[in-house]
């Protein structure tokens, strides 16, 4: 992969601001039994932070991603870190479960913008021969984010430094860190070469642009729908499935993440370079192929270490499959709504499956469920769904993108 350095400097911004959105994200999952104990409710009722997050994420999808298709990829992704950041870390003074909630949608709507902005700043940037292994780069943020948060969670939760315990307000707090990755954007990174040009030019409108497209719009939310099903519903009770079912302590149940992500990050890269030789289709057909029999390995078994087997291999597959989807999307979206579209797409495809934690959650403490049982039913049924849907995608795998059309 030959990259020039100011495509190097725009990979690394935008796979850091996806990898600190997800680290937010993501230590929410392993607070969640605590925020209901000091709450006073249950597992259930805070998960509910899940569903607000993923379902407002769409609404800054759109509003980011058409200020970026307006004033440039660059300073809207500065924008919208900084807005994460800033509400992630607010949610540490919440006085009451509703202001939580409220923080968290808000928040979601601050991450949706990231994943857009920084996959079409990165995709206009470099050729099309270096896309598929740069798309698993990016992808891989999300579960270096989620490693990121269990790292951190395995070394300081309920650790007493200077007489003060650190509990679950003081973890939100390390939201401001990404922040900091704004100063390196606006040091370093350019400015997409694409958007440059195509200010040259005028473009067509956003409603105009999406009448020529709406059917590939439409797939691609269904698509993204069985999408968010398959990694949300794989990770994010993960922890609580290992805390509540097998009753693992921190420090267990954090080696275990961190396991499974890193598969996560071996899937994304590995799948991302291979749909370069097989296409973008067959790639993400063969993760997900993978996933069905690891599933009695990563939900059934009852030792720390074959669970997080089990747990590397599904995530591998999950993983792999989503480390091609940033190049998909991308070349499926018109150029002119690059910028919005594909995070549009994600984040829509996020509000349809916004509700899968809770609904797990439901059936795993149901009287005769358990959590192994919503994991597994959730990652059988949607692998297969999958695997049908993609066969229907378009294959757009080198094509030159512009921001133009």
């Amino acid at each position: 992969m030959n990259l020039t350095t100011e495509q190097k400097k725009t990979v690394l911004a935008s796979f850091l601001g996806w990898t600190l959105d997800a680290f937010d994200f993501f230590l929410l999952t392993f607070l969640l039994t605590d925020i209901a104990t000091e709450f006073q409710t249950d597992v259930p009722a805070v998960s509910k932070a899940l569903f607000l997050t993923l379902a407002t994420r769409f609404i800054g999808a759109f509003f980011f991603g058409m200020l970026a298709d307006k004033y440039g990829r660059k300073p809207i992704l500065m924008l919208n870190i900084v807005s994460y950041s800033v509400i992630g870390a607010l949610a540490a003074f919440s006085p009451n479960l509703g202001i939580f909630l409220a923080l968290r949608a808000l928040f979601g709507i601050a991450m949706g913008g990231e994943w857009g902005l920084g996959s079409s700043l990165a995709m206009e940037s470099v050729p099309p021969s270096a896309r598929g292994i740069v798309s698993g780069i990016l992808q891989c943020g999300y579960p270096a984010g989620y490693l990121l948060a269990a790292v951190v969670y395995g070394l300081l939760y309920q650790q007493t430094i200077g007489g003060y315990t650190i509990g679950w307000r003081a973890m939100f707090l390390l939201s401001f860190v990404p922040a900091l990755v704004v100063l390196f954007i606006r040091s370093h990174v350019p400015e997409s070469p694409a958007f440059v040009e195509a200010q040259k030019t005028a473009r067509p409108g956003m409603l105009e642009t999406l009448q020529k497209h709406w059917g590939v719009a439409l797939y691609a939310v269904v698509l993204m729908m069985f999408f968010n099903f398959f990694s949300h519903g794989t990770q994010d009770l993960y922890p609580t499935f290992l805390k509540k079912q097998h009753g693992f302590d921190p420090h267990t149940v954090s080696w275990i993440t961190i396991v499974a992500n890193i598969g996560a990050i071996v899937g994304g890269l590995a799948f991302g370079a291979l749909s370069e030789k097989i296409g973008r289709v067959n790639a993400i057909t063969l993760a997900c192929i993978i996933a069905l029999p690891a599933i009695p390995l990563w939900a059934y078994s009852s030792t720390p270490f074959m669970l997080a087997i089990g747990a590397f291999v599904m995530q591998v597959a999950v993983q792999g499959a989503w480390g091609v989807i940033p190049v998909h999307l991308n070349e499926l979206s018109p150029g002119a709504v690059r910028a919005t579209l594909p995070g549009f797409i994600y984040q829509a495809g996020n509000l349809a499956a916004s509700y899968g934690g809770p609904y797990q959650a439901g059936i795993a403490e149901a009287p005769g469920g358990s959590y192994g049982y919503a994991l597994a039913l959730f990652a059988g049924v949607v692998a297969v769904c999958i695997i049908v849907v993609i066969r229907f995608s378009p294959e757009r795998r080198g094509q030159v993108m512009t921001v133009l059309g």
